[in-house]
C-alpha cells in the first residue's frame, strides 16, 4: 500500500504537510523515568502502541492537570499495549525536580523526557517559536513506528486521557479487526 502525504495550503499561503503515517525518525532521549534517568530511543517504541504527550513545561498551571490525568489512566493504557511518553522542553533533571517536590507529579508512573534541544518538538512540529515551548500535542504511534493518530492544541487548552485512550484503542481494534478479515478472506478463497 502506498500512502502519501496529504497537502493543503495554510492561511499565510504555505504547505502544510500532514504527519500521517509518517515514521518515526531515529532520535535519543533523556528521560525521567522509576527514580532513574533512561535513555529512550526509537527501538523503545517498536512493537508496542505509544502515546507521545507533548505539554509545555514543567511548574505551570494546566499540565499537572493533564499529567495526573494520564497517570490515573495509565494502567488501562497498559493493558492494551501502550506506553505513555510525556514530553516537554525542560530537562530530564527538571522532571526529577518536579517529581521530587510535587505531591501529584510524584505519582507519574510513565517516563518524563526531556528536550531541551528540541529535536523531538521539532520533528513532531509542536515548537512553539515563540515561546521557545512545546505545543499541547499527542501522537500516537503504531508498533511500527508510525504516526496514525495527532491532535495539537492551542493556548492552554488540556486534553482528556479518556478519550485519547478511546480513540487509540478503536483504531488499534479497528486494524486488528480488518487484519482478521483479510486473512479469512484469504483462507476462504484458497479452498
Amino acid at each position: 500500500m502506498i500512502i502519501s502525504s496529504f497537502y493543503s495550503h495554510t492561511l499565510d499561503g504555505g504547505d502544510f504537510v500532514s504527519l500521517l503515517y509518517k515514521e518515526v525518525d531515529d532520535f535519543e532521549a533523556y528521560a525521567y523515568h522509576q527514580k532513574q534517568f533512561k535513555k529512550v530511543t526509537k527501538k523503545d517504541l517498536l512493537g508496542k502502541w505509544t502515546l507521545f504527550f507533548f505539554y509545555p513545561a514543567d511548574f505551570t498551571f494546566v499540565c499537572p492537570t493533564e499529567l495526573e490525568d494520564l497517570q490515573e489512566k495509565y494502567q488501562e493504557f497498559k493493558k492494551v499495549n501502550c506506553e505513555i511518553y510525556a514530553i516537554s522542553t525542560d530537562t530530564h533533571f527538571a522532571h526529577k525536580t518536579w517529581h521530587d517536590i510535587s505531591k501529584n507529579i510524584s505519582k507519574i508512573e510513565y517516563p518524563m523526557i526531556g528536550d531541551p534541544t528540541h529535536s523531538l518538538t521539532y520533528d513532531f512540529d509542536v515548537f512553539d517559536e515563540n515561546d521557545g515551548l512545546a505545543q499541547r500535542g499527542s501522537f500516537i504511534i503504531d508498533p511500527e513506528g508510525k504516526i496514525v493518530i495527532y491532535e495539537v492544541n492551542a493556548g492552554n487548552v488540556g486534553r482528556n486521557a479518556d478519550e485519547l485512550l478511546r480513540v487509540m484503542a478503536t483504531y488499534r481494534d479497528r486494524l486488528v479487526y480488518t487484519s482478521e478479515s483479510v486473512h479469512q478472506f484469504e483462507m476462504i478463497h484458497e479452498i
